[in-house]
């Protein structure tokens, strides 16, 4: 029997994937060619990173540096790749709540089957940077109800993340998710939690699904996946790890090269000819062009 129709759009896939709160491993990416890495590994949804597209496509740091029209660029391209849902890294909305407004709208064109916003001030900062402050509760919860009120799919998801946790404490991470809920968002997601008790608060006071973010060297410890399951969690970002892994796997490839000239000492850490065509579906290409030749 078919799936309902509702069920099939990436929406409404990715609202219940948070709603069944067993703590869905989103890997992060910053290109479309990871994305579908992350879909054929298996995974149930792809989180497009902020911080990656930065790093990644700039080179430079998660300090607010991206452009709306950059990164829907870049979510229209993740988007196109892959078949599973993308839940998409919008910073602060770029700027006042009629400018979420837009870009709600633009990144609900571009594919994108959730956003993430922030409350920090813009140009905001990486979450687990030092230097960061929020805007008053009062500006943040106007960009929320601009970014309900603007999507056209009702279960296009809101998640809404505070940074205060870093700024004023804990409890305020609390009382602001709560005040984000009551605004309209679908989820939330207080950053940067400095402990495990902290974690599991988050998932047992907060009444819809929750966001973790395990960060590589980050300030939140480091927590399994079936552990956040049994918090409560309705999802776990990797928000960077492939890049992490790309980065040191290059530097360290390229670094032979450098050294000896040639890639016979790490021929074992590339992707064969094969698997590279593989991994950008050549021979899907192949056969349109089969299809359309004269």
């Amino acid at each position: 029997m078919n799936a309902p129709v509702e069920l099939e759009r990436p929406t409404s896939r990715l609202k219940a994937l948070l709603a069944s709160k067993r703590a869905a491993i989103l890997p992060g990416t910053p290109n479309a060619l990871f994305a579908r890495v992350i879909e054929e590994l298996g995974f149930e949804a792809v989180y497009i990173t902020g911080a990656g597209i930065a790093n990644m496509s700039l080179g430079v740091p998660d300090i607010g540096l991206v452009t709306l029209s950059e990164l829907a660029g870049h979510v229209a391209a993740i988007c196109d790749a892959v078949t599973v849902p993308v839940l998409a890294d919008a910073d602060t909305g770029f700027g006042n709540p009629v400018n979420m407004a837009r870009t709600a709208r633009v990144l609900e064109r571009s594919g994108a089957a959730g956003i993430q916003i922030e409350d920090q001030i813009f140009p905001k900062k990486c979450g687990h940077f030092k230097g960061k402050d929020v805007v008053p509760l009062g500006e943040m919860i106007q960009k929320i109800r601009a970014a309900v009120d603007s999507r056209h799919d009702g279960d296009f998801q809101i998640v809404a993340r505070t940074d205060v946790r870093a700024v004023r404490g804990f409890e305020e991470g609390l009382e602001r998710a709560h005040a984000f809920i009551e605004a309209g968002a679908d989820a939330t997601f207080v950053e940067a939690p400095v402990s495990v008790e902290e974690l599991a608060k988050i998932a047992r006071l907060l009444p819809v699904p929750q966001i973790a973010n395990m960060v590589f060297g980050g300030l939140t410890p480091s927590v399994s996946q079936d552990r956040l399951a049994e918090m409560g969690f309705g999802a776990v970002l990797y928000a960077n790890a492939a890049l992490q892994a790309a980065l040191k796997s290059v530097r360290e490839v390229l670094g032979s090269l450098k050294s000896t000239g040639s890639l016979d000492e790490v021929g074992e850490r590339l992707a064969s000819f094969d698997e590279r065509q593989r991994a950008v579906a050549k021979d899907h290409y192949d056969a349109l062009e089969a299809r359309y030749r004269d």
